[in-house]
């Protein structure tokens, strides 16, 4: 069964959105890594200098199997954040065709930002903006 978040997006104070939160949530970050970590894309410039030590993933178990999600933009990769488009609905989830599923039958009349995919970090992801505007990702993990 898939488990749903919240996936909030800034305009380059990730990092610092999300230790407050992990100050009054406590616990410890799951995951966090900045665009300079990610491997070059076939095709794609590499990132830029003002982008490489914004937050390109952050994960914080806030309890009862859910996190709270986050990441920077930066123009290679959507540009800047306005309010209305600055958090996604993230579904994990339990197998790659419960993610296809979803994927598919949520994105109808929609429009889709990221087919499903293999990714750099084990997982099977996708994109998309629903027919109401709003921002979808859905995930698989593999590992």
């Amino acid at each position: 069964m898939a488990s749903v978040h919240t996936y909030l997006t800034f305009n380059g104070n990730c990092e610092e959105a999300f230790n407050f939160y992990k100050s009054v949530f406590g616990g410890e970050f799951e995951f966090i890594g900045k665009f300079k970590d990610m491997p070059p894309a076939e095709g794609q410039p590499p990132v830029s200098e003002a982008d490489a030590e914004k937050i390109m993933h952050v994960s914080l178990p806030i309890g009862n199997g859910s996190s709270l999600f986050g990441s920077d933009t930066s123009e290679g990769f959507g540009g800047k954040v306005t309010f209305g488009n600055n958090f996604s609905i993230s579904i994990n989830a339990a197998n790659k065709e419960e993610a296809d599923k979803l994927f598919n039958g949520l994105s109808q009349g929609g429009t889709i930002t990221m087919p499903m995919a293999d990714t750099f970090w084990e997982a099977y992801f996708g994109m998309f903006v629903d027919k109401f505007g709003i921002n979808w990702m859905v995930n698989f993990d593999y590992k």
